[in-house]
């Protein structure tokens, strides 16, 4: 993985864990052990949702760029029919709190956009890639005058 990605992964990942972090401490001391362990969960089910979803999409961007937008698109919409199943499906479960599994799984979600938009906007990448050689440069044709 280039470094330019991984410093995006790295910091959508760090803020995203540590709301799960705070999520679980909150679950565990409102609800007790089944809130900390839903809250655990919605945690990881969502870093590891979104986490697949940008490799995902940073493979797209090297290898197919004018698929990139329309990926995106399609990524999130993808993502968030997913995370409603999950939803769905581990309504009714008595292995945890549903409550604080739904209200972590949002957090987490907000907070690794809204950290994946902010990266994106402040890294320095390039959308035209500089040519280095001289022999890349346009040869002058015609006469000079």
């Amino acid at each position: 993985m280039p470094s330019n990605d991984a410093r995006i992964l790295l910091q959508t990942v760090v803020p995203t864990a540590a709301v799960g972090a705070v999520a679980v401490v909150i679950g565990g001391l409102v609800v007790g052990g089944k809130g900390a362990l839903g809250a655990v969960v919605g945690a990881a089910v969502a870093i590891a949702f979104m986490g697949i979803g940008l490799v995902a999409l940073q493979k797209t961007a090297k290898q197919l760029p004018h698929l990139f937008q329309g990926m995106g698109l399609l990524l999130y919409v993808t993502q968030l029919l997913l995370l409603f199943g999950f939803l769905a499906l581990f309504k009714g479960t008595d292995l945890f709190d549903f409550k604080v599994f739904a209200f972590t799984l949002l957090a987490t979600t907000v907070v690794w956009i809204a950290a994946q938009a902010r990266s994106y906007l402040k890294a320095k990448i390039l959308y035209v890639e500089p040519s280095s050689s001289e022999a890349d440069k346009p040869k002058k044709t015609g006469p000079s005058t």
